[in-house]
Order: C-alpha cells, then sequence, then structure tokens
C-alpha cells in the first residue's frame, strides 16, 4: 500500500459443485495432484461451469440472481483490479460489463478530487449494471482510508490510529474515525475500506508507529479500538477490512513487506496471545474482510502468511473461527519476489485459502494475468472445486450485503 514517499502493506455459503470430476492422481502421502503431477487442493477437479438460477439459492449452492457463469467469469469475482491516472481504461469497463471483475481499488493517483472519482465510479456503477453481467451486486470499490497520513481521498478521518491510541476520548474518537470514513468513502460512491490496521506495534518509530498506523503497544487497546472502529464503519455501509494478519506489529522501521521478505521470529504463543488478539476481537465485532501480512512467521511455516495454509485456514479460519472474506496484500509486493509470476503468486494464496487477488499494480493486465490463472487452476483441477465456489460465494455474499 502508498503512502507518501514509499511503499507501505495494503492492506459461506457452502458450495457444492454441480459436477466434480474426480479424476487425478494422488501424490505420495495422498495429496491428490491433477494431471501432469501440479499439486491441488484437497478434493480434486473441478468442472469448468457452475449452473446458477436467478432465484434464490440453486443447486450449485450460488448464491440466487445470478446466471450461468463461466470459469472467468467465475475467476473474476476473486479478483480486485487497478488501474493508472485518472481515467478507467476502456479494458477494464469491458470486463465490468461482463462480470469479470470484483471490483477495483484506487490510489491517490487515481483521484484529483471528489467530483472526479464520484464520476469515475458512477462509470463503473453503470458498466456493473450491464445486461451483459450475470452478476448483479455492487462491486467492491475500495481505498486506504484509515485516517492520518494513510488517506486518499481529503477529509475524515482526520486522526491516525497512534493520535487515537494516545488520546483520553480513544474510544469515541475510534467510533468517530469510523463513522467519518464511512461517511467520507459512501459519498464518492466506495464501499469497502482497507482499515483498520490492528497491528500491535512494539517500539517507538517501528514499521507500524512511524506513521501513526497501530493504536497502542498493548493488545486489548487495539483490540477495543479496532473494534469501535469496525462497528461504526460497517453501520455507516462500508465494510471494515482488518490487517495485516497474523500481525506485522514487531516488524522494525525497515522490514517493509512491499520492498522486500520480511521475517519475524515470533513464537506461536507470541502471536496468539499478542498479535492475533485483536483480530480475534474484530471477528467477533463482525469484521467483513481480513487481509493477510506477506511476512513469514517461522512459527507457523516457511510463507508469507498469505501463501501459508497454516496462516489463513489454521489461524484465521480455523482458530479464529473468521468465516468472512480474505484478501491478498499487494500481489506485487517485493516480500514476494522469491515465488515468481503474479501467475504463481495468485495460484499459492489461492491454495492457501485467499478469498480475493488485491492486483495494485495499476495495469489491468496484473490482474488479467490473475483472473487468467484462477480460471485454469479451476477448470485444471489444481484448485479444489468446491473450495473454489466457497471463496466465490463469499466474495458474492459481501458483495451484495453492500447494496
Amino acid at each position: 500500500m502508498r503512502i507518501p514517499g514509499t511503499w507501505l502493506t495494503a492492506g459461506g455459503l457452502a458450495v457444492a459443485l454441480a459436477t466434480v470430476m474426480p479424476t487425478m492422481a494422488t501424490a505420495a502421502g495422498g495429496r491428490p495432484t491433477a494431471a501432469g503431477g501440479r499439486p491441488t487442493a484437497a478434493g480434486g477437479r473441478a468442472a469448468g461451469r457452475a449452473v446458477a438460477t436467478r432465484s434464490g439459492v440453486n443447486e450449485s449452492g450460488l448464491p440466487g440472481g445470478l446466471a450461468s457463469l463461466s470459469p472467468q467469469q467465475l475467476a473474476g469475482q476473486r479478483v480486485i483490479y487497478s488501474y493508472s491516472g485518472l481515467t478507467p481504461p476502456a479494458s477494464l469497463i469491458r470486463l465490468i460489463k461482463h462480470g469479470e471483475a470484483a471490483g477495483v481499488i484506487f490510489f491517490g493517483q487515481n483521484i484529483s478530487s471528489k467530483a472526479q472519482i464520484a464520476n469515475v465510479i458512477k462509470q463503473l456503477d453503470q458498466a456493473n449494471a450491464s445486461s451483459q453481467n450475470p452478476v448483479q451486486a455492487p462491486l467492491l470499490l475500495m481505498t486506504d482510508q484509515e485516517g492520518g497520513e494513510v488517506r486518499r481521498l481529503p477529509g475524515r478521518p482526520f486522526l491516525s490510529e497512534k493520535q487515537i491510541g494516545a488520546n483520553s476520548q480513544a474510544e469515541s474518537l475510534a467510533t468517530e474515525a469510523g463513522q467519518g470514513a464511512a461517511s467520507n468513502l459512501r459519498s464518492v460512491g466506495m464501499n469497502v475500506n482497507l482499515a483498520p490496521v490492528l497491528d500491535v506495534y512494539r517500539k517507538a518509530g517501528d514499521f507500524d508507529d512511524q506513521f501513526g498506523r497501530s493504536y497502542s503497544t498493548d493488545p486489548n487497546v487495539v483490540s477495543d479500538l479496532g473494534s469501535r472502529m469496525i462497528k461504526a464503519q460497517q453501520a455507516g455501509g462500508v465494510a471494515a477490512t482488518a490487517k495485516h494478519f497474523p500481525g506485522l506489529g514487531a516488524a522494525s522501521a525497515s522490514q517493509n513487506t512491499d520492498v522486500g521478505p520480511v521475517r519475524l521470529n515470533l513464537s506461536k504463543d507470541t502471536l496468539r496471545t499478542v498479535d492475533e488478539v485483536p483480530f480475534g476481537a474484530a471477528i467477533q465485532a463482525g469484521v467483513k474482510l481480513v487481509m493477510a501480512s506477506w511476512a513469514v512467521y517461522p512459527s507457523l511455516g516457511a510463507r508469507p502468511a498469505g501463501l501459508s495454509p497454516n496462516v489463513v485456514q489454521g489461524e484465521l479460519r480455523n482458530r479464529l473461527h473468521f468465516t468472512g472474506v480474505t484478501i491478498t496484500d499487494a500481489l506485487e509486493a517485493g516480500a514476494l519476489r522469491a515465488f515468481g509470476s503474479t501467475q504463481h503468486r495468485t495460484l499459492l494464496a489461492a491454495i492457501a485459502g485467499m478469498d480475493l487477488m488485491l492486483c495494485s499494480a495499476q495495469s489491468v493486465t496484473q490482474g488479467d494475468d490473475a483472473r487468467g490463472e484462477l480460471a485454469a487452476a479451476f477448470t485444471g483441477g489444481t484448485l479444489n472445486g468446491p473450495s473454489f465456489l466457497n471463496a466465490v460465494s463469499r466474495v458474492i455474499t459481501l458483495r451484495q450485503s453492500l447494496k
């Protein structure tokens, strides 16, 4: 996620396939593989099309209001696009018209004024309402409106999390920040905020603290203030995103996952009793999205958190019981340099259990690469079919909740 002068981290319904084709080989130890030996999530090869009807929840288990979705349309429900400049390109408009994009993230470079971005969003909404689009649900239109230095729109919330946490009226200010963020974003047509940051910072001037992006060094204070912000924001019609799971609070000032790999040598006990505590509180508060960090936590596994089933499924889904939408941090982040192309990063994130891929390089091509990989992995059986559709269902349910 971008702030002045640098990059910082940007942050269902049960579904069954209409048809599941079980043909596959089995790797040593019983792990299923698709033809050619590529790893798949447990469950095997999926049919390339999910049949849906326009009333209720249908035989494929997807929410109603849908026509039959192609693999590209299903994959598109898992991709957040970005673009450069002040005008969305025709290629993005076409994708939205055809139901091949879940939403768009906006950066400062996309915004010259509130009136300008409101007109852009009106254009995107009109494309989304096309009769050619079978997914009749609002786009996920998002930005980073944390407060303090990290704001894309002028206006509220004015205070940073650090300023709120240090104030004697912190509780009311956290609520006001959520209300202000919701009102500000809704005024231009946005409906998702990639905030609040729920990292528990450790030292003055460290990664989060240097830009005022953490409420406190006390996980209970972060839990309370973050939950207040989340509830107020979502009451105002804007979905909140808790980030960066399982927590970047221990990162030093130079440990920036947008620039390069970050390794946080925290014990599992510390992660669970300090860093993950505010996320548990956020889940209890009903937060709709959780963003995973790109740091590596050796006590939880060898891969960055957003590429790690141990983190996404083990800690977030199974231990903390999060049932909402997971979203990656920026797929182009330097922390993922060792993991190859956008396509490969996308595949690993999907296998780990991430629902939405945040393609924030301000290029429609990046989103196309992610969407193409998801579609191919779904139809080819590399990705578990029911799990894939579970992710699609969670995203569409989120979209429908923002009407």
